[in-house]
């Protein structure tokens, strides 16, 4: 993930999607929301590109929403301030 703090990919994200970055997002895989968060930064910007990289989502799929969400935010156009 990128270090730079003024292009630090989490700021693109809401302050509640930024909780629990060490937690499990995917019960089933045990897959960290970090990993799936590095996953989406490093181009896998679908579910199904998640799920092949991570294996998040390949269980009940009761995860798939919030990954959906993540990619969502992080895969935004930049705005200009």
């Amino acid at each position: 993930m990128d270090t730079d703090p003024d292009k630090n990919p989490l700021d693109k994200l809401p302050p509640i999607l930024k909780k629990g970055l060490d937690k499990n997002l995917c019960t089933c895989n045990e897959v960290l929301k970090i990993d799936i968060i590095n996953a989406i930064v490093n181009g896998a910007d679908t579910v199904e590109e998640v799920q092949r990289q991570t294996y998040a989502t390949d269980g009940i799929g009761c995860c798939e929403r919030q990954v959906q969400r993540l990619i969502e935010c992080l895969c935004a156009p930049e705005t200009k301030k």
